[in-house]
């Protein structure tokens, strides 16, 4: 990448920034401060856009929420977000149930706690392999290097074929109605921005197979790579001073 034409940090959060659903820690938050003063900063999160606002405690920056079906903008005014865009898209709950009914069947997960899938309001929808109650510690336990769901996930994207589907959490597969998804979300950002692709630096832990960065990593989108989130203040300092 050509560091000198990024305009623009565009941020995963868990696993990136903070552990999951936790808050930054306050060498994060430096980090951020200072490097707002030399680029413009926003999120870009599989999450509610007042989920990812509440997590980081409020920290004023633009929010792309849902695969960019949200999308809310800080207002300095008010320490609040107004809501930009709040797409929401119809789902065939029959259909849906009966797909991962199959894969129930198929693969020896009939058993499982609450729900068989998991609906939100703008069209995402979840199957929960351990189902939508499982306890935490079985949740972990499941799957931790994702390679249970890595075996069927070809096959799940192909039954969703009207979905961009994800591996996760830690026992999940995550999907968005198409064409929602975080290079999506970047893409339409830019255009509406007048920005070209290489102005935009984005960071992110989770870019393997299935990866709800992937599709970012996969594209000429340039890309911090994040392993560890305790890495990313001296990582991102280190590339951009």
């Amino acid at each position: 990448m050509d560091v000198s034409k990024i305009k623009v940090i565009a941020m995963d959060l868990d696993g990136t920034l903070t552990q999951h659903k936790q808050h930054m820690s306050e060498e994060c938050r430096q980090t951020l401060i200072n490097l707002s003063k030399r680029y413009k900063l926003m999120m870009v999160g599989a999450g509610q856009v007042y989920r990812i606002f509440n997590q980081l405690e409020q920290f004023p920056i633009d929010i792309i929420g849902n695969y960019g079906l949200q999308y809310a903008k800080y207002n300095p005014e008010t320490q609040d977000l107004d809501i930009i865009r709040d797409d929401t898209f119809p789902c065939d709950r029959e259909k849906t149930e009966a797909i991962v009914t199959s894969f129930r069947e198929k693969y020896g997960f009939t058993q499982y706690a609450g729900d068989n899938v998991e609906y939100h309001p703008s069209g995402c929808i979840i199957f929960p392999v351990l189902g939508t109650k499982a306890q935490q510690a079985d949740k972990l336990a499941f799957d931790p290097d994702r390679s249970k769901r890595r075996k069927i996930y070809n096959e799940v994207v192909e039954a969703f074929s009207d979905y961009c589907v994800f591996v996760g959490g830690s026992s999940s597969f995550d999907m968005a109605p198409k064409p929602y998804n975080k290079f999506y979300a970047l893409d339409l950002f830019c255009k509406e921005n007048g920005l070209a692709h290489d102005e935009v630096l984005f960071v992110g832990d989770d870019y393997g197979q299935g990866g709800n960065d992937e599709s970012v990593y996969l594209s000429d989108v340039p890309f911090l790579c994040i392993d560890d989130y305790r890495e990313f203040p001296a990582r991102i300092t280190a590339l951009l001073g």
